[in-house]
């Protein structure tokens, strides 16, 4: 009699329809829908939603503010923000060079960078390029330098943060992810964290499309088979391009690219990303389809997904048995979003005619992984941003990054500095934590993409008195980060927003008597379908409500509904028959997993 929907303030969609009451340990996307006909409860009483919390892990980084685990009890927030004048440096011309004593910063380049980047900072202090340093040499020479600048080979651990001694002001990742760099160390010792998203966005695409025009005319097999004096121009007959279907599967920065040239090689394009906006889309000349569809439709797929514990092993057993018998697949993004055995399995049958990897989920592949031996598989060792371009761009995006920072300026690609004064912070530091769970909960609500968010204050304050910049930006965060690999801040928040397509409207409404900084906030989405129904109002929008109660933020209304939930955990939100027996129902269902109900 109930039609369960789950959301979990830090893992978005965890669900399962035969298991509803486990605690969530895994991400996939929540399907669960409201039943059709569900009866409504009676109007009489005040409309409640039972829901239940179980505890949660907290999950870094988190980029404006960092927030203690809930067995400290506590909220320690740190502000992570490098302001050091500049000063008069000399330039280093040695080759090597190594740090002298001098006014200037001290910069140390512990892995490989573009020749661009290194003339650049050299302009700016004394510039210590030692690629490939061990731990121990890491840690030795990192509490002398001021900024510290690293590819993927290079881990920046919290013992290295230790070993800095709070000198360390910045540390620079040429490139965009950030997963080699404790960012939680980071943020508690005061140092920024920067990286280089864009630089990377056209060799990455270029690569995409030069992989896929490789599989389809079977050039490194037919340029092997020519190289051991054979001429057998019969076997490597290859497909054409043009007026194929290529499905994008994910349509940020590199997939749009590819969609782009796509385009340009006369491929009709589809794309499955349900964040994408749909005028973002259109302008690219895009349609947007369910994943059912592309998988259906699409005779090529490139994929552009970060990996998450959503995406990993998306592409299974299942899904490749929906796909068009002779379908190709090339994967220039992340190699853990693929199920490699699956992927083997498909290939040899002949259900995926080849594919093309530039990513894998071990690397390098292990020996006997099966892919290596098939010559209907191209593999490449990650080299979807090694271009001569590409090198030297990310090379000076990191560079400019590092001296903005170290100079008190803001970095747009500052991934955990809240840019915002210790006053402000102070008095609004309750809720901020709100501000991103609620967004969360949001994004978890919505079956597609947001476009259309109305945050609505209600406030003792003037609207000119309440600085709301850090609080849209934590509901932005809370909004994006669960579905992308975007780090979000008070400085990138409003542009991430617009790149997504998002239209972000707030409104400060009067609290009366209450004396407050904030006495509620209400979180609107629109232009999207709802996963749970009844968080829909009459006009067709998802309706959040939330409060700061004892220093804790509390979920107060969804859609209709008031509740009065804590968010700490996973919470259950039930829309039940108005009938007796049902609650029992459910706590029964409850106490079979060994979950227990504490409202």
């Amino acid at each position: 009699g109930t039609q369960p929907c789950c959301a979990s303030p830090y893992q978005p969609g965890d669900c399962r329809r035969s298991n509803m009451a486990s605690a969530p340990t895994s991400s996939s996307r929540c399907s669960c829908q409201e039943a059709p006909g569900a009866g409504s409860p009676k109007r009489a009483a005040p409309r409640q939603a039972h829901c239940r919390s179980v505890n949660w892990l907290h999950r870094a980084p988190i980029s404006c503010v960092r927030y203690a685990p809930r067995s400290r009890r506590r909220h320690s927030a740190v502000v992570a923000m490098a302001s050091v004048a500049r000063q008069a440096g000399g330039h280093n011309a040695n080759r090597e060079r190594q740090l002298q004593p001098t006014n200037s910063y001290n910069i140390l380049v512990a892995d490989n960078l573009g020749e661009a980047g290194l003339q650049y900072l050299s302009e700016f202090g004394n510039v210590d390029y030692s690629p490939e340093l061990s731990t121990a040499e890491l840690c030795a020479k990192v509490s002398l330098v001021d900024a510290l600048i690293v590819q993927d080979n290079i881990k920046v651990t919290s013992e290295v943060f230790r070993s800095a001694k709070g000198r360390l002001k910045v540390v620079g990742r040429a490139g965009v992810g950030v997963d080699n760099i404790d960012i939680q160390a980071a943020t508690e010792v005061g140092c920024v964290v920067v990286n280089a998203p864009t630089a990377n966005t056209i060799a990455a695409a270029e690569h995409s499309i030069a992989l896929m025009c490789a599989m389809t005319r079977c050039i490194v097999q037919a340029d092997t088979s020519v190289k051991q004096g054979l001429w057998d121009r019969k076997r490597y007959q290859g497909v054409s391009l043009v007026d194929k279907a290529l499905c994008v599967v994910g349509l940020g920065k590199v997939g749009s690219e590819v969609a782009r040239r796509g385009k340009g090689l006369g491929m009709r394009v589809y794309s499955y990303d349900p964040y994408a906006s749909t005028e973002r889309a259109k302008a690219l000349g895009v349609e947007l389809v369910t994943l059912d569809e592309a998988l259906a439709t699409g005779d090529f797929f490139a994929l552009h997904v970060p990996l998450t514990e959503e995406t990993e092993d998306m592409f299974s057993d299942e899904v490749f048995s929906k796909m068009k018998k002779g379908a190709r697949i090339v994967n220039v993004s992340s190699g853990g979003i693929i199920n490699e055995p699956a992927l083997a399995r498909a290939v040899e049958t002949g259900q995926i005619a080849a594919v093309a990897l530039d990513v894998m989920k071990t690397e390098p592949p292990a020996p006997d992984n099966p892919l290596l031996g098939n010559p209907n598989v191209i593999l490449t060792p990650h080299l979807g941003t090694s271009t001569v371009e590409a090198e030297q761009g990310l090379s000076m995006e990191v560079a400019e990054a590092v001296v903005k920072t170290l100079n008190g300026e803001l970095s747009l690609s500052a991934i955990n500095s809240p840019l915002v004064s210790s006053e402000v912070l102070e008095e609004l530091s309750p809720y901020v934590k709100l501000m991103e769970l609620i967004g969360r909960l949001g994004v978890q609500l919505s079956a597609t993409g947001v476009q259309d968010v109305k945050i609505k204050y209600n406030s003792s304050r003037p609207t000119e008195d309440l600085d709301t910049r850090l609080l849209r930006a934590m509901v932005i965060k809370g909004l994006v980060e669960p579905v992308s690999a975007s780090y979000v801040n008070l400085v990138n928040a409003d542009i991430i927003a617009t790149q997504r397509g998002m239209q972000v409207v707030e409104e400060v409404t009067n609290a009366g008597a209450d004396r407050s900084v904030l006495s509620s906030v209400v979180l609107e989405l629109g232009g999207c379908d709802a996963r749970f129904a009844s968080a829909m109002m009459p006009n067709g929008r998802i309706v959040l409500e939330g409060r700061v109660l004892g220093g804790e933020p509390y979920l107060t209304r969804v859609g209709d509904f008031s509740v009065n939930v804590l968010l700490d955990g996973t919470v259950l939100l039930c829309r039940q028959t108005d009938q007796p027996g049902m609650i029992g129902a459910v706590g029964s269902l409850l106490g079979a997993e060994d979950v227990n109900v504490s409202y």
